[in-house]
């Protein structure tokens, strides 16, 4: 087999740990001239340009001035049916989901719909430097068969399933305890560990699942016990209260989930934003993730993330655009979004903290942190390339930055799509901006 060797030179960051745990400072590594060396896909050495180039004769190197590499975004939580209604008007969570969102997901019955949507989908994602993402499909099999088609082609480490709803929605969009198992299995059978695909048990939330369907998630996790469990808790407060009426045995919203056997491992519950300690402390317990979705609280009213109730009891927490309900794919977004919401509860995000969220945390909250998240010899070569002068207030601010903290910052909070000058996936380009 050929040695395919590249090397690419820039400034370069990436994570080490968790900002919360071992400090600002001890949490990343930065090569203000630096060389990443690929090879097959992945990532061979990192270091500084000037101890590296001497050993790279014979191999191909492009070079980015006034750019930075960091590792690919990695979205926790999305909805690739939702696409086409991004930015919808005037609704909270509830009333959002009848008037805007099961009537936009029934075209999904048709497979070349959900095939261009799927394409456009994750076009918009790598445009925006998202190279990992845990992704809701729609209650029908063929948009999860369209999804993974289109990522597979891409060879893209991408985690999505079938919804299951068998309750509390349109008739065109419910299945059935059987046909829910039944269509669940065929597609894990056809892509689950084929390539860089992962299938995720995806129960939309509990109010549209009944006792009998949460039981037979549990069960598919049992069956196959590397699947990921995908699903949303205690976004919005009317929501909590219908779950309370619809399962008055359970103490609480997440002890629904555990008492149907979906907490642990690769279980991520979207949003958690009405959280208790004792709900935090299960889920740190079962190593269970949760997602952060910024952009969406705030649109949809829903509430405010307690990231530092997280982090005091030591959950997993990933970064999620929630598109749809989210205004942007672009992470950049989402953290600017982030700081907005601590500053809203008297707390600040360090840029360093966000840049972890967006990577090496989303990462470690979908147990993927050994083949993504940063840029560890042996790690998939999944990057982006950060432009410096993407805009000309952009390129203005960072000639006043006089920290590697402040420059990163003002990127997060006047950046978008447009900061995003290529993406990478396994080592091979799969987006370059025009211009």
């Amino acid at each position: 087999m050929p040695n395919h060797r590249h090397a690419y030179r820039a400034a370069i960051l990436h994570s080490l740990a968790d900002p919360a745990v071992v400090g600002s400072e001890a949490s990343y590594a930065y090569f203000e001239d630096g060389i990443l060396l690929v090879e097959d896909g992945h990532v061979r050495q990192l270091g500084h340009a000037a101890e590296l180039l001497p050993q790279l004769q014979g191999v191909a190197l492009t070079e980015y001035p006034d750019a930075l590499i960091t590792p690919g975004f990695i979205d926790s939580h999305i909805h690739y049916p939702q696409t086409g209604m991004i930015g919808a008007y005037g609704e909270q969570l509830l009333d959002w989901l009848n008037t805007y969102t099961f009537p936009t997901e029934m075209r999904f019955a048709d497979k070349a719909h959900a095939s261009e949507v799927a394409a456009i989908f994750l076009k918009e994602l790598l445009r925006n430097g998202t190279t990992t993402a845990l992704v809701f499909a729609s209650v029908h099999k063929q948009s999860v068969d369209a999804f993974f088609e289109a990522a597979e082609a891409l060879n893209l480490r991408m985690i999505a399933g079938k919804v299951l709803m068998d309750r509390n929605a349109p008739e065109a969009l419910t299945d059935t305890v059987e046909s829910g198992y039944a269509d669940s299995r065929e597609l894990i059978e056809r892509w689950h560990g084929k390539g860089r695909l992962h299938y995720a048990v995806t129960p939309r939330f509990a109010p549209t699942s009944t006792p009998a369907q949460l039981a037979m998630a549990g069960q598919l996790l049992r069956e196959y016990p590397e699947l990921y469990l995908h699903t949303h808790l205690s976004e919005n407060r009317q929501e909590i209260e219908w779950v309370k009426a619809l399962f008055p045995e359970s103490s609480d919203y997440l002890d629904v989930y555990h008492q149907h056997r979906l907490t642990g491992p690769r279980s991520v519950f979207a949003h958690a934003v009405h959280l208790c300690d004792a709900q935090c402390r299960r889920l740190a317990e079962t190593g269970s993730a949760v997602a952060f979705c910024p952009t969406s609280n705030l649109f949809l009213g829903s509430g405010l993330f307690d990231l530092r109730a997280m982090e005091r009891h030591g959950v997993r927490v990933g970064l999620g655009t929630d598109v749809g309900a989210g205004t942007s794919f672009s992470q950049l977004r989402s953290l600017s979004e982030a700081y907005k919401i601590m500053q809203l509860q008297g707390q600040k995000l360090d840029p360093f903290k966000s840049l972890y969220l967006a990577t090496l945390g989303s990462a470690q909250a979908l147990y993927l942190d050994e083949r993504i998240g940063n840029f560890a010899p042996g790690k998939e070569a999944d990057f982006v390339v950060l432009d410096y002068q993407a805009t000309p207030l952009i390129r203005y601010r960072l000639q006043q930055s006089a920290s590697l903290a402040e420059r990163l910052f003002a990127l997060i909070t006047l950046g978008d799509d447009r900061v995003v000058k290529e993406t990478f996936a396994a080592g091979r380009s799969v987006h370059r901006r025009d211009g």
